[in-house]
């Protein structure tokens, strides 16, 4: 049993990796669906946003299977030294270190608004081990 693991990834570092490309997914086709002026900045937080995810998905699907979540984990820690490093160049009245945190958190919780929606956007017969439901991957883990 020991061994098992060690010929791919993690079961939970599947679960995690796959977990990402579905919430991809399914908050890029949200966001197309919103409709920011041209040349807004929200239009343009929106595109930032969604091609830098693009890009960390395409870095992520074309590196070997066995580092696809180590480079998931790496991709979080470099745009967190962007964002502190981005934060330090603005001034001091805008705060820049509340509205990073406020930023880093609302991305962190938007997996969860995105639960409703997940599911729908992929062939389950595809994953038959892939439970849907709120908090699918937080507590329900323990309960096998």
């Amino acid at each position: 049993m020991c061994g098992e693991e060690d010929d791919g990834p993690g079961r939970l570092e599947t679960h995690l990796y796959e977990g990402l490309l579905s919430h991809t997914r399914s908050l890029l086709a949200q966001m197309a669906k919103a409709k920011h002026p041209d040349g807004s900045p929200a239009a343009y937080a929106d595109k930032l946003f969604a091609d830098a995810l693009k890009g960390c998905v395409a870095d992520t699907e074309s590196a070997d299977p066995l580092e696809r979540y180590p480079t998931l984990a790496l991709q979080s820690l470099v745009f967190a030294r962007l964002a502190g490093f981005l934060a330090s160049h603005v001034g001091l009245q805008e705060d820049p270190m509340r509205k990073m945190m406020d930023a880093m958190m609302h991305g962190y919780s938007e997996v969860e608004t995105l639960e409703a929606y997940h599911g729908h956007d992929h062939d389950d017969d595809h994953d038959h081990h892939h439970h849907h439901g709120h908090d699918h991957h937080h507590d329900h883990d323990h309960q096998h």
